[in-house]
C-alpha cells in the first residue's frame, strides 16, 4: 500500500517502513505526527484518489531527525561587465519513518 502526500508545498509517494526527507516541520526528535493531507491511496491495481484529498485517509510519521541538506552553489554572472556574486544555501529538513497509512 502506497499514499501520496502533501507536505511543505511538495507531494511525497510513501510507503510503509520508508524514511523520507521533508521541509522542516515543528516536531520534537521521536515524536509521531499525523500526516492528513493525502491525495491518493493505492494498493495493487486499486487506486483512490482525492478531490482534493481523500476523506478519512491520514499517514502516521515518526521524527527520526532533523538536519540540513548539502550546500547549493548560486554562481552568477553578466559577461564583459565584471559582474560575479556568489552565494550558498542549505536548506533544513526533517527525516520521517513511515509507521502507518490509514485509508
Amino acid at each position: 500500500m502506497y499514499a501520496v502526500i502533501k507536505t511543505g508545498g511538495k507531494q511525497y509517494k510513501v510507503v510503509a517502513g520508508e524514511k523520507i526527507k521533508v521541509e522542516q516541520i515543528a516536531a520534537d526528535v521521536g515524536s509521531e505526527i499525523t500526516i492528513s493531507e493525502v491525495l491518493a491511496v493505492g494498493a495493487g491495481e486499486q487506486i483512490k484518489f482525492g478531490a482534493p484529498l481523500v476523506s478519512g485517509a491520514s499517514v502516521k510519521a515518526t521524527v527520526v531527525s532533523h538536519g540540513r541538506h548539502d550546500k547549493v552553489r548560486i554562481f552568477k554572472m553578466r559577461r564583459r561587465k565584471h559582474y560575479q556574486k556568489r552565494q550558498g544555501h542549505r536548506q533544513n529538513y526533517t527525516e520521517l519513518q513511515i509507521s502507518a497509512i490509514e485509508a
